[in-house]
């Protein structure tokens, strides 16, 4: 096989073409590459060097995604990448590639990307993802539905009444909030504001979809009784559609900023991704805060 097109569909992803070899790699390049990228459709494409190592032939992983594309599309594409990446098998891949126009992936494109090879210490995946981003992405302002979209992530509105209970958890009312992101409406919601200790909290993580949780930890820290918000975003991994996971994951910067920055809500821990009940607690138990 020469080349290998992967596409998302219907949040899975799907086959969508490939190609046996003709001539040598640099030959058949052009030719198959950019006969299988659309205009406004991102995609991977899969492409096989003469090259090999010591696990056969070397790959080229090329990422497609147009300026024209749809901005949600291209960020579900960038959220899936490192997936796509790790089920082919990273020890394959030479090279990677990213393009938003053909210039970019073409065969002239490809070999001026090699001349950068030597250039200064090579990026963390997170950072070569926001590079990639930054140079893709345009900040957009949304302004039919009141939704704003941003590099650093989607800012979908939040029902009033998830607001509402906000303002209660900062005034001391209430310890418990639990939030859904509405995949359809595109919209934050309230899910309960049940009264919940620490021993209950794994009962509040769903095993079957993501969630946002705003816990009050009440707790002693060093001899010293004191109570801590915690930010908590659950997702049981495997159980959850691409779209769900990459939704959760986009909106999750901004519902903190509102959080922090309009509501003066103090969180004081939000880096907690748990996927399971059991590890809920075992986290929040080790929180040094």
């Amino acid at each position: 096989m020469r080349l290998v097109k992967v596409a998302i569909e219907d949040e899975s992803l799907v086959l969508a073409g490939c190609k046996t070899p003709i001539g040598s790699w640099d030959v058949d390049y052009d030719k198959f590459v950019l006969s299988n990228v659309m205009d406004d459709q991102p995609c991977y494409l899969l492409y096989r060097l003469d090259s090999q190592n010591a696990q056969g032939y070397e790959w080229l992983f090329i990422t497609w995604s147009p300026d024209s594309s749809l901005v949600r599309l291209k960020m579900l594409y960038a959220g899936t990448r490192a997936t796509v990446k790790k089920e082919f098998g990273g020890g394959h891949i030479k090279d990677e590639l990213f393009g938003t126009q053909k210039e970019d992936i073409c065969l002239c494109g490809y070999k001026k990307s090699l001349q950068y090879d030597s250039a200064p210490l090579p990026l963390t995946d997170a950072e070569n993802e926001l590079q990639k981003l930054k140079l893709s992405e345009v900040r957009t302002d949304v302004s039919v539905d009141s939704k704003q979209q941003h590099l650093q992530g989607i800012a979908f509105p939040i029902e009033e009444e998830a607001l509402e209970a906000m303002r209660s958890f900062k005034d001391g009312k209430i310890d418990y909030i639990q939030l859904l992101v509405d995949t359809e409406k595109e919209i934050i919601r309230l899910v309960s504001t049940a009264p919940t200790d620490l021993d209950d909290l794994p009962k509040r993580v769903p095993t079957n979809t993501a969630r946002y949780h705003l816990f009050l930890y009440k707790h002693t820290h060093e001899g010293d009784y004191t109570e801590s918000a915690v930010f908590v975003y659950s997702m049981p991994g495997c159980k959850c559609s691409i779209k769900e996971r990459m939704l959760y994951s986009s909106c999750k910067g901004p519902l903190i900023a509102t959080m922090e920055q309009d509501l003066g809500l103090q969180i004081q821990r939000k880096d907690c991704a748990l996927e399971t009940m059991e590890n809920c607690l075992s986290s929040l138990m080790c929180l040094d805060i």
